[in-house]
């Protein structure tokens, strides 16, 4: 689960990570108000007004602008709230903005001592360990900074028995360029960054820039974070921070109805039981020519309704050309799936105007394979993996 830049601050705040400040509007009257009240708590002037959208690069989009006053914080604000905002991370329809987030300035005015730097935090898959990456070159894209000139950047593993060490909290600063109090306070930051990744669950933790300020302090100024979905049971506090907006509204609705649904730009549709099978689907399409619209694990339950609702939430893309169901029968019998596509396929009648493709390997295969034989409906039946993917190819041509 994503959350904006405003509620990664949040998150980093509460485990005493020094932040940017910054408050929501969304509209342009709430972001004066906003303006003034940061002004009564941090005497700052100038403001600092952002896109709040789940996409990175907005900077380079017209997301993020500075306001002199508050005559430019209502402009600005006005102007960006409601924008359809293109980034290198978006669609070319980019996203709507619903909300800014108004932050005080932390670039002190002719101040010229200031330094980024990038820091995240994740997991490191190829050795099941937690890993910060960091580099002196804060503010830029970290894939440009890796591609020419990789050696600026620093990683640290970190074994998740044991948790950040301190001496892996000085290395990172040691290695930073850092002395003396800026030093410290980046051992204090790096420690709670940590801490606030493995306690709230997080994927990521990526702070790009982080600061050090003309007066040695260290600080956030954006966030990106990514709480893990599996472990929002736990943490209810962050599951409530979830804006559907930003997602994918089919996604939304696969959620709402129990089906793991991934999106993708391809033109043949996947319903398959088990995560292992889907990918290895997604393969198969790929190899007979066509291209995966979608990750689609039905799970365990592959009954009749189960059938229609996964049918309705692919056909929702009108780029499927075509769909390949491809069930394994070991808790779920293969007849029982079969029975359920056709009823499912009588259900909604003429709403269903692609091919399908079934594939049905398992318990009772066999008999699954009569059952849509003789439906009398336009399904193509399949036993065998690779006549699967030769039927795709057919109904593809």
């Amino acid at each position: 689960m994503n959350l904006h830049e405003y509620q990664g601050k949040e998150i980093l705040s509460s485990f005493g990570v020094r932040i940017q400040r910054g408050l929501v509007a969304h509209n342009a009257q709430e972001a004066v108000d906003a303006a003034k009240r940061l002004t009564n708590q941090t005497g700052t002037s100038w403001h600092v007004i952002k896109a709040q959208v789940h996409a990175g690069g907005r900077g380079k989009g017209g997301g993020v602008k500075i306001a002199k006053n508050l005559n430019e914080v209502e402009e600005i604000a006005g102007n960006i709230i409601g924008m359809r905002l293109v980034t290198p991370q978006t669609s070319a329809e980019g996203k709507r903005v619903h909300q800014v987030l108004v932050a005080e300035d932390v670039y002190y005015p002719g101040d010229s001592d200031h330094q980024e730097y990038y820091m995240s935090v994740l997991l490191n898959r190829s050795t099941g360990r937690n890993m910060i990456m960091y580099s002196t070159e804060g503010g830029m894209d970290i894939e440009e900074v890796a591609e020419k000139t990789p050696q600026l950047i620093f990683t640290e593993q970190i074994d998740p028995t044991i948790g950040l060490l301190p001496f892996q909290a000085r290395k990172i600063a040691f290695n930073l360029g850092l002395a003396g109090t800026s030093f410290k306070e980046m051992v204090r930051f790096v420690t709670s960054l940590y801490k606030a990744y493995v306690e709230s669950d997080a994927n990521l933790f990526e702070i790009n820039p982080v600061l050090k300020t003309s007066d040695d302090l260290i600080m956030a100024v954006d966030a990106k974070v990514t709480i893990d979905d599996n472990a929002l049971y736990r943490r209810k506090q962050y599951a409530e921070m979830r804006d559907l907006r930003e997602e994918s509204p089919i996604e939304v609705e696969a959620r709402l109805v129990g089906l793991n649904y991934v999106d993708l730009s391809g033109n043949v549709g996947c319903m398959v039981n088990g995560a292992g099978l889907a990918m290895a689907t997604m393969d198969l399409i790929k190899m007979a020519g066509g291209e995966p619209a979608n990750f689609l694990d039905v799970g365990g339950t592959a009954d009749a309704k189960r059938v229609e609702e996964a049918f309705r939430i692919i056909l929702k893309d009108s780029a499927v050309k075509a769909i390949l169901i491809n069930i394994f029968g070991g808790i779920v019998r293969c007849d029982r799936v079969a029975q359920g596509v056709v009823d499912a396929y009588n259900n909604m009648g003429d709403s269903i105007n692609v091919p399908i493709i079934v594939r049905l390997q398992g318990t009772n295969a066999e008999l699954a394979k009569e059952i849509i034989d003789n439906s009398g409906l336009a399904v193509h039946s399949a036993v065998q993996f690779q006549e699967a993917a030769d039927k795709v190819k057919e109904v593809l041509a």
